[in-house]
């Protein structure tokens, strides 16, 4: 059974609200939140993005850059 998604906890990032690049697809848009998830037995910082279609993506905080 997968453990993935039973903790949260939102970080105060500095580029929420801002416009942010994913180097892993390489799509754009509004950096909304970005969360600890714990999966297994780490805790793993997740990215959320809201491009102009409105349809939210995930990746890793990791893969953020500023626009």
């Amino acid at each position: 059974m997968s453990t993935a998604g039973s903790f949260f906890h939102e970080d105060s990032h500095p580029w929420l609200h801002k416009q942010v690049r994913d180097i892993a697809s390489s799509g754009e848009g509004e950096l909304t939140a970005v969360v600890h998830e714990k999966s297994g037995s780490r805790t793993v910082r997740v990215a959320h993005i809201r491009p102009a279609s409105g349809i939210e993506w995930t990746t890793a905080a990791d893969n953020l850059q500023l626009l």
